[in-house]
């Protein structure tokens, strides 16, 4: 079978996520030719109709399922023909099957497989025996028929053992009967019952999993996070799980399935055969294939979380080109403080000691203080670890007397900031620095630019998923990088300032490319222009056209650089200048002159209304940054532990997680507080991330404080 050619899947992928057939060819054309999905949702509009990256990638992703599905049908055709098995109508029915589970069903009975109980069977010569079972005949008696099957030679020395033989042949059909097995796989999904129970060798003292101990939900609808908790008590060895179906129903099912009749002799042969059959082979293998269809459908959900999560943490406000010094805080090792101008350029350090004694105190103030005046820093960034509130508390107190020039004291999230500095990257960036100092200059970096900051992270040590740990690595890593190229390209990128890191997420570039720019600007100078890019070895035409949108030239030889407006319209734009009769230096940046361009003038076969108005909207806005303005949150003074809260206190937080059962929100007691879900809001709510996202600022109510477990229960009820 010749393999399908890409276009040809155009409608069914339409058809299956109810997109239109014209958009989906045109994505399927341009992915085909090399495009990067940043570059087709901004850039190829009028082909694509408009459809965003969301769709664009829901789009790749049903097209490399069905071009697995395919090479799967054609590996599965040749391997059945080669047995010389390969019916016009197994052939058929193969071509037909539109599912993976459809084709492996089919694929099932002519698979290699170990030498079963009914391949033995079949060896001693009981194929007729069992074929008589199926066949439910009305001749002899079981035992009257097993006793020509009777063979000393072969191991089978009475009808009971004959008859024995042939029903595992009888149940190995069953099991290998794509219809029937189809039918227990819907049984399973639509109608189970997930279900866990308590070891009680391991429950002797409380666990986490308390909850789960006779614990039953339906296959259909169990939420992704309660799936993942109970595998997690079952790795642990705290939970037995299983899942639960109707038995008898089934079986009466199955019995009729294979021909079953009740008045025959063999009636009862076939019942004891399809009881084997479903328990020893059937139920064990459709347990395992629901399971991880659940925990792949668990581990996307888990993902898109987590995605969604980083993308709010990516997205967040920066606070933008001003300086700040950064405290890693630390009790017995001090607090490492590194100050950095408005570039993200490391300049000196020095290490403050907040240790008890009113002479070390009043040194640690004096350095303090000696060490802003010296920098003039515009803010003050404080890692929220330990030592986090006593170092905030410690700073507000000390630089109080600084008045009005007192430099704003923000509390910045930490996770990750380890892992960063003992990095590849924070070695080769700061060679001669410590681990800590490092991480200082992290925490002021993140407060300058979250996003330029985070990508040098593994996004998974930044700590904003659920069970993230426990899902398919390759299936989070590649949500995780989607999402860092979604948000790197949403806000583009300063090519004379950005790190490889960032580079590296720009569309078209990569690492490779990445470290190429880098040493190009190393070597000579600051890019002047986009088109200079086409210097960097490596970075050919197709590169350039996929990155150079994204990429900014502030103060360069073309005012344009410095926009999101592609240099393949540049000359449309110098033609919209003079048809302003203006230069486009006047043009760029002046809204009211950008509020008058006629754009249906400009429209053509290939360049429709979508690309004019976001050129338009550049125009007015050059390089606009899309991320919301800076506003730091605030903690309150007295509240700096657990035991300082008290239930009915009302304070502002800033959510550092959204699961699917609510959020977490740090009040600045180094423990976040849990909203559950049918807490956040005064209406009902089934999708927290609907009504909140990581780094939102929000004021919560304190309902609960369990201090020996660590556990703050919070509604923001009426709060927001």
């Amino acid at each position: 079978m010749t393999k399908p050619k890409t276009d040809d899947l155009s409608p069914r992928i339409a058809g299956m996520l109810n997109l239109p057939v014209a958009g989906v060819k045109a994505i399927v054309a341009l992915l085909g030719e090399g495009n990067t999905i940043p570059f087709i949702a901004r850039y190829r509009k009028e082909a694509t109709l408009g459809l965003d990256e969301v769709a664009i990638r829901d789009v790749q992703e049903r097209l490399s399922l069905l071009l697995e599905l395919e090479d799967r049908r054609k590996t599965i055709l040749s391997t059945i023909e080669k047995q010389g098995a390969l019916s016009s109508e197994l052939k058929n029915a193969l071509l037909k099957a539109s599912t993976k589970s459809e084709l492996e069903d089919l694929y099932l009975p002519y698979k290699k497989k170990r030498k079963t109980r009914a391949a033995i069977a079949r060896e001693k010569g009981l194929q007729g025996l069992a074929d008589v079972i199926m066949a439910q005949e009305f001749g002899k008696a079981p035992t009257a028929a097993a006793r020509a099957y009777v063979s000393a030679a072969k191991g089978v020395d009475s009808p009971d053992k004959a008859l024995a033989l042939a029903r595992d042949i009888v149940a190995e059909s069953l099991a290998e009967a794509g219809t029937l097995r189809a039918l227990v796989r819907q049984v399973y999904s639509e109608k189970g019952r997930f279900t866990s129970k308590a070891i009680k060798s391991k429950t002797k003292t409380p666990t986490k999993f308390e909850q789960y101990y006779d614990f039953a939900e339906s296959v259909k609808t169990i939420p992704s996070h309660r799936f993942l908790a109970i595998l997690r008590g079952e790795s642990e060895g705290v939970l037995r799980v299983g899942i639960e179906v109707h038995e008898e129903s089934l079986l009466s099912s199955l019995r009729r399935g294979m021909g079953f009749r009740p008045n025959s002799p063999f009636a009862g042969e076939l019942s004891l055969a399809v009881a084997d059959g479903y328990k020893r082979l059937l139920a064990p293998s459709v347990t395992n294939e629901v399971r991880a269809t659940l925990k792949l459908r668990s581990d996307i959900a888990a993902a898109t979380i987590f995605g969604d999560n980083l993308r709010n943490l990516l997205l967040a406000a920066p606070l933008g080109g001003q300086r700040v010094i950064g405290i890693d805080p630390g009790l017995r090792t001090g607090c490492k403080c590194a100050a950095i101008d408005g570039t993200g350029n490391y300049h000196e350090t020095i290490t403050i000691y907040l240790t008890s004694g009113k002479s070390a105190l009043q040194t640690a103030e004096d350095s303090l203080l000696s060490f802003v005046r010296k920098h003039s820093p515009d803010a003050i960034a404080i890692g929220n670890g330990t030592g986090g509130r006593e170092a905030e508390s410690f700073v507000r107190k000390t630089l109080k007397c600084l008045g009005e020039s007192m430099p704003i004291v923000v509390s910045v999230n930490e996770a990750g900031a380890s892992v960063y500095s003992a990095s590849d990257i924070a070695r080769e960036e700061f060679p001669k620095l410590d681990l800590t100092i490092r991480g200082a200059i992290s925490i002021a970096r993140r407060l300058q630019d979250p996003l330029a900051e985070l990508v040098k992270i593994d996004p998974k040590a930044i700590g904003v998923g659920q069970y993230q740990h426990d899902l398919q690595p390759a299936l989070l890593q590649r949500k995780l990088e989607e999402v860092v190229e979604s948000c790197v390209n949403h806000v583009g990128v300063s090519l004379n300032t950005a790190s490889a890191a960032l580079l590296t997420n720009v569309a078209g570039i990569g690492p490779t490319l990445a470290k190429e720019i880098i040493a190009f600007r190393k070597e000579s100078g600051r890019f002047r222009a986009r088109t200079e890019l086409l210097k960097v070895k490596g970075l050919g035409p197709k590169a350039f056209e996929q990155c150079a949108g994204f990429l900014r030239i502030s103060g360069g030889a073309n005012l344009l650089d410095s926009s999101a407006i592609h240099p393949e319209r540049y000359k449309l734009v110098h033609q919209i200048a003079k048809d302003q009769k203006m230069s486009v230096a006047d043009l760029i940046g002046n809204a009211d002159a950008a509020a008058n361009i006629n754009i249906a003038r400009y429209c053509t076969t290939e360049l429709g209304e979508p690309t004019l108005r976001d050129i338009k909207s550049e125009l007015a806005l050059p390089g606009r940054d899309p991320r919301s303005e800076f506003s730091p949150p605030e903690f309150r003074d007295d509240v700096n532990e657990i035991s300082d809260l008290r239930e009915g206190m009302k304070l502002e937080g800033v959510v550092t997680n959204v699961t699917a059962f609510g959020a977490f929100v740090d009040i600045g007691v180094h423990q976040d507080g849990l909203v559950h879900v049918s807490k956040l809001s005064d209406r009902y709510v089934s999708d927290p991330s609907a009504v909140v996202s990581a780094g939102q600022r929000i004021r919560v109510e304190v309902l609960q404080i369990d201090i020996a477990r660590k556990r703050i229960s919070l509604s923001a009820k009426g709060q927001n």
